[in-house]
């Protein structure tokens, strides 16, 4: 049996999650998984207990642009760019998905904001008054203008092997606040993103720390989980079946004693027994006061921003919120009518979900991460031949912005920069390793001693590298 370890704060002691597991098993319960999951959970209640040291944030939300929100039209202005307009760079294009060509300027203005003055493109003219409470980081880094492989560098750590997403190492190692709810929770109205379940898989890691999928775009909170309830059994009819299904499930399992996916899905039954009555609850927003709901607007994004505050507020550790399915910041055509609609339908959620938060006392200890896969090119798409020039951007990969908030983040601050045109980091870079070492040290962990043994190694979501941005900690 494959011994799974991760090391705590002294390095020369490490809990050994198997040993553990089998010890709960045989004190008669069958449910290893089940039990672990909520004993972690409860080791991990304090505002600040982290794995390894105290940390800032005890929850994450990651609010993902999936598509590919461009720096040049949000949070990085470029004034060479728009004197430039129409003309060629003075350096070869960098290379990326598709051919590009002159100069395109950004159609949008930008304005100083708050006391820290942070310009913010007139999109986001409801985010752009929060920007004291935000990290800009202008110097982001991927490594391939590739949606699937881009997105999975930015959820798992890597790009082409099958890894755990952050979502699954965070609730694997920390649990989750609250035994009703699953930890990890990747709302997303419309259906699944690119690269679908694998944004939230748990990979090598027990099934149980999957990402739980919710389609929010029906307004129902009944009808977002299938199958949630039951109609044609009472309570107490589905106890009993409840009851004697675990039964049987443990009896299998203590004739194979260690076996993941058993243990994952007599969890994921478990799970789903409790979830009845809370998760409906979760999702429901009507039930918000009506000032509240006026904060954060209409629509799915801004109605699932609202759900990912009132999940957090219930203890969920981890909360995806993907703008939509495929790809919708995606802007290959015309990028002043497609990011001036995609950002309408979130940017009064987004400053909503910020002023919310605070207002709760929930902001010093939840860290917000805005991002895309990646950024856009300051210069136009061309066709594939070379010809047709659009008045869209090709994905850009060498250099991008995101923005944080909370969770032991400095507000009103920017970090790094991109060259004079807004196409590639030079001061600063950002890796995505280096964002995921940043955001596991806001929970108190170090992104070297997060360890997970399988297949005769130790693995870890940065692998071997990241370093910790320090320069925008709090």
């Amino acid at each position: 049996m494959r011994k799974q370890v991760f090391m705590l704060q002294d390095p020369s002691t490490s809990c050994t999650v198997s040993s553990r597991r089998q010890f709960l098993h045989r004190s008669g319960l069958g449910m290893g998984s089940v039990a672990l999951a909520s004993m972690m959970a409860g080791e991990s209640q304090g505002t600040t207990k982290g794995l390894h040291f105290p940390g800032r944030a005890k929850h994450v939300i990651h609010i993902f642009l999936n598509g590919g929100m461009s720096q040049v039209d949000t949070f990085d202005p470029k004034p060479e760019l728009t004197k430039r307009g129409g003309q060629m760079l003075p350096f070869s294009n960098l290379k990326t998905e598709r051919k590009t060509g002159v100069a395109l300027p950004s159609p949008f203005s930008f304005q100083q904001y708050g006391q820290s003055g942070i310009p913010v493109s007139e999109i986001f003219p409801n985010l752009a008054k929060c920007v004291d409470d935000m990290t800009v980081i202008r110097s982001m880094q991927a490594e391939l203008p590739s949606h699937e492989m881009s997105l999975m560098l930015m959820n798992t750590g890597d790009q082409r092997l099958v890894r755990p997403s952050i979502g699954s190492w965070l609730t694997w190692g920390m649990g989750s606040g609250n035994e009703n709810l699953p930890g990890f929770i990747a709302l997303c109205p419309g259906g699944y993103p690119v690269g679908g379940a694998g944004n939230w898989r748990s990979a090598f890691l027990p099934g149980a720390f999957q990402g739980t999928h919710v389609d929010t775009a029906n307004s129902d909170p009944k009808k977002l989980i299938a199958d949630l309830q039951n109609n044609r059994m009472t309570t107490e009819q589905q106890k009993k079946q409840f009851e004697l299904l675990q039964a049987f499930n443990s009896r299998h399992l203590e004739a194979r004693p260690g076996e993941a996916a058993i243990e994952a899905r007599i969890k994921s039954f478990e799970l789903a027994y409790r979830m009845q009555v809370e998760a409906t609850d979760a999702f429901d927003v009507s039930q918000e006061p009506e000032h509240i709901v006026k904060l954060y607007g209409e629509g799915p994004q801004n109605r699932q921003l609202l759900m990912a505050r009132r999940l957090v507020e219930r203890g969920v550790r981890f909360v995806q919120v993907w703008h939509g399915d495929l790809q919708p910041w995606d802007s290959h055509s015309n990028i002043e009518t497609e990011h001036r609609t995609v950002a309408s339908q979130c940017d009064q959620g987004l400053a909503a979900l910020i002023v919310d938060l605070k207002q709760r006392g929930l902001l010093d200890e939840t860290l917000v991460v805005c991002s895309g896969e990646f950024g856009r090119t300051p210069s136009v798409e061309m066709g594939q031949n070379g010809a047709g020039a659009s008045k869209g951007r090709d994905h850009n990969h060498w250099g991008f912005s995101l923005w944080m908030a909370g969770g032991g983040v400095k507000g009103g601050t920017i970090y790094g920069a991109t060259d004079e045109f807004g196409f590639q980091a030079v001061e600063n870079p950002v890796s995505i390793h280096d964002l995921h070492a940043t955001m596991l040290h806001l929970m108190g962990v170090d992104h070297e001693r997060f360890t997970y043994r399988y297949a005769g190694r130790d693995f870890r979501l940065t692998d071997v590298h990241g370093k910790v941005v320090r320069d925008i900690l709090a």
